[in-house]
């Protein structure tokens, strides 16, 4: 239920920070239609503001609904996945270049 909802309001946010776009290009427009840019520049008209926050609140919570439950990072967790035997195996601590050439004779001198 709540993954569906989370969509919903994810949706439903999108669309609403599109109008929000749409409604400032249109605002834009007819204030240079006008002839007054310069003052639109510094200011939007209020509505656009707050449905661009209002949009943003309702994404937020869009997302923390519909994102997937947290997995445990604890070595416990971790632990229950796997075998003792998978966790001591550690092959790319294994180094066979090392000083047995020379406790066994087969050093090469150079």
């Amino acid at each position: 239920m709540a993954g569906s909802l989370g969509k919903l309001l994810l949706t439903l946010s999108s669309l609403a920070l599109l109008h929000a776009a749409f409604s400032t290009y249109e605002h834009f427009s007819q204030l240079k239609a006008l002839g007054r840019s310069e003052e639109g520049i510094r200011q939007l008209p209020w509505d656009i503001v707050i449905e661009c926050f209002l949009s943003l609140f309702v994404f937020i919570i869009g997302v923390t609904l519909h994102a997937p439950p947290l997995k445990e990072i604890t070595w416990a967790s971790e632990m229950r996945k796997r075998t003792i035997e998978e966790m001591d195996s550690r092959p790319s601590f294994a180094g066979f270049n090392h000083r047995g050439k020379i406790l066994f004779g087969q050093e090469v001198k150079s």
